[in-house]
């Protein structure tokens, strides 16, 4: 791509944000909701994540972009404790996941997947009332709670409680999966690249459908993805993660302006895509 068109697609990407929420989220003082301090993990002699601190303010969405192998879904699983780091601190709500009970600690937490995982021999309604009933919610609240989440999600509970998840397009499953994942009122909402197997209309429209829900209910939501077009329509923050590395953690309008050798190769196709738009208008 030529430097001059490169230079105008850099600056329609960082022009193109929306502002949703106020620049500071975590302001100084306040306890994050996820914190890691300087934590390392490793697969025997691999080194996944090295020495990665941050901190995420509650109702903040960070979205984590990277490579395959960059540590993004280690980050997520550190976060719940499906994972313990080898070195460092991870904490939620100020406490390190190593002193959480980790049922505890999950039930707290809603984790949304690419294959979204919702069981077969169960309807709609069920999947998305697990949770809730594993808690030990009555009945009464459990049903309401099921309602309430299928509004939520733009799925009228009348039309979808008792169809059966092989019943549902891939874009009704994925609303179901964030429905279950919200149905116990989480505070942290982790989703593991959540729309990645979806088509590109179907996968826009849940983006739309997403900022829409955060906007109703201001969950802390750390999503991963190898998308940076995904990490621009979502973001409040983009992490960048390179080789274990957190190599930048920013607002989407800077990183779209960063020069970092280890971020620009994953903002290039939505520059190339950005300069090829702006020529068909020339």
């Amino acid at each position: 791509m030529p430097a001059a068109a490169s230079r105008q697609a850099l600056r329609q990407v960082a022009s193109c944000v929306p502002v949703r929420y106020s620049r500071a989220v975590a302001t100084a003082g306040a306890r994050a909701a996820v914190e890691f301090q300087s934590v390392s993990f490793s697969y025997g002699p691999r080194s996944i994540l090295r020495d990665v601190s941050f901190a995420i303010g509650a109702g903040e969405t960070v979205v984590l972009v990277g490579r395959s192998g960059a540590g993004k879904s280690t980050v997520l699983k550190l976060v719940n404790r499906m994972l313990l780091p080898h070195a460092g601190t991870v904490l939620v709500g100020g406490r390190p996941t190593h002193e959480w009970n980790p049922f505890t600690l999950r039930r707290g937490i809603g984790y949304v997947l690419q294959d979204v995982g919702l069981f077969p021999h169960m309807t709609v309604g069920d999947n998305i009332a697990l949770v809730p009933r594993l808690a030990g919610w009555d009945e009464a609240r459990v049903s309401r709670r099921v309602g309430e989440m299928l509004e939520l999600t733009g799925l009228p509970p009348q039309d979808f409680a008792q169809r059966a998840p092989d019943e549902l397009s891939g874009g009704q499953k994925q609303r179901v999966g964030v429905a279950r994942a919200l149905a116990a009122d989480p505070s942290i909402l982790l989703m593991d690249e959540p729309f990645g197997a979806l088509d590109p209309v179907t996968r826009a429209e849940l983006h739309h459908e997403l900022r829409r829900i955060q906007r109703e209910v201001r969950k802390t939501i750390v999503l991963v993805t190898h998308d940076m077009g995904e990490a621009f329509a979502l973001a409040t923050r983009i992490g960048v993660l390179s080789d274990g590395d957190l190599a930048a953690l920013d607002e989407p309008a800077r990183i779209g302006r960063s020069n970092d050798a280890r971020v620009k190769p994953l903002l290039e196709p939505l520059l190339e895509a950005s300069a090829a738009l702006e020529s068909t208008r020339r």
